[in-house]
């Protein structure tokens, strides 16, 4: 079974950062990542995606130019770099192994981590 462990949550204040990570016990090579999250009283969205050989992004339109997603095969991680961050951005983020960028696997993953809790307030 695949799994993968999120952290680095917690409370920030608008306007500020935080990075979150997510370890997995796979080997990232060739690997796709995504970063999901769910508000409360919300349905779990996609935020951003990262693809392996070659490397490309993608964002939702609601975090693009504030948030970075960048991977370390070695480490097995991958970061997700939070950038003025607002009180829309409160949710528990989780991350997911996904088979490509392309589209938005939301309903279909199965593997998720325990996900780790972003509450923007001030």
């Amino acid at each position: 079974q695949l799994q993968l462990v999120e952290s680095g949550g917690g409370l920030v204040q608008p306007g500020g950062s935080l990075r979150l990570s997510c370890v997995t016990s796979f080997s990232l090579n060739e690997r796709t990542i995504a970063w999901f999250r769910q508000a409360p009283g919300r349905e779990r969205e996609l935020v951003s995606c990262i693809t392996d050989r070659p490397v490309w992004f993608e964002y939702a339109d609601s975090v693009k130019d504030r948030f970075y997603i960048r991977r370390d095969n070695a480490r097995r991680t991958v970061y997700l770099e939070m950038n003025v961050v607002n009180v829309e951005d409160t949710a528990v983020y989780y991350c997911a192994k996904v088979p490509d960028c392309q589209y938005d696997y939301t309903a279909i993953v199965t593997d998720w981590g325990q996900g780790t809790q972003v509450t923007v307030a001030s």
